[in-house]
């Protein structure tokens, strides 16, 4: 039941976190309602049920009848997913504490944090993708949920081996090798977004699982500009959004973690 009430709180989420990835990264306000991207006529209530407002109007809009992107149910769905899976795989152990337990509380104010960065990815994934923009606003609230995540983690929050310090030098060593690409390309073969990135990923995920993402980053990014170039979607010189491919890497690092380890250790003894 809990799965299905995350689901649909995940497709509402969605919704609005569509309403970032197309206003953010051109600075316009997320307040007021949303409009068709066409005939830019204010869309009702009717209009914005996520995804069952899709299949009503049969994907197209109710006033211009122009067909409206796939993007908007993708992510709605996307997003409830997301939580589902969150939910069931990291933090099932919440069915077994009471709500005025203190671990509750812990595991309640990780779980909010888990979603608000998985939230945040979704944002940045997209609007890279789509504007080639990565929106300072969500680097941040992707470093707040981190920082949150690590507090409630961490048993000696100050102790220097173990603690945030950690993982602010962790993030620097990993942004060094994209803040060196943005230096010698003068910002072309690297934007400064990625460079920001990259830090929040290394703060995120420690030194080990940062570098890690950064070396998967680079060769799905190497595997799918080759495959765009070899079927003419993009050209040698093309500008591809690298983003998209270090939130990949993150995620491939979070969800095959132990068994990446495992064969690193085997090939290379570390």
């Amino acid at each position: 039941m809990i799965s299905i009430y995350l689901f649909i709180f995940g497709l509402a989420t969605g919704s609005f976190l569509n309403v970032l990835i197309d206003r953010l990264p051109k600075e316009q306000s997320i307040m007021g309602r949303s409009h068709c991207d066409f005939c830019k006529h204010k869309l009702n209530g009717v209009d914005l049920f996520p995804v069952l407002s899709f299949i009503f109007l049969g994907g197209k809009c109710r006033y211009c009848r122009r067909k409206i992107s796939w993007q908007y149910p993708l992510i709605e769905i996307l997003t409830g997913i997301s939580y589902v899976l969150i939910f069931n795989f990291q933090f099932k152990i919440l069915n077994q504490f009471s709500i005025f337990n203190f671990e509750f509380l812990i595991q309640l104010v990780r779980f909010v944090s888990y979603l608000g960065l998985v939230s945040s990815l979704i944002v940045i994934f997209f609007a890279d993708v789509k504007y080639q923009i990565i929106p300072d606003s969500m680097q941040v609230i992707f470093f707040i949920f981190s920082l949150f995540i690590h507090i409630f983690s961490l048993k000696y929050f100050w102790n220097l081996e173990f603690g945030i310090w950690n993982f602010l030098i962790s993030g620097v060593v990993v942004m060094l090798p994209i803040l060196i690409l943005y230096w010698l390309t003068k910002g072309r073969g690297m934007g400064f977004g990625d460079v920001k990135l990259a830090f929040v990923i290394g703060f995120s995920l420690g030194l080990k699982a940062g570098l890690l993402t950064l070396y998967g980053g680079f060769i799905l990014g190497a595997i799918i500009g080759l495959i765009l170039i070899i079927f003419k979607l993009k050209r040698l010189k093309s500008k591809i959004a690298f983003g998209p491919f270090l939130i990949l890497g993150m995620i491939i690092i979070l969800i095959w973690q132990k068994p990446i380890y495992d064969l690193i250790y085997k090939i290379y003894g570390l």
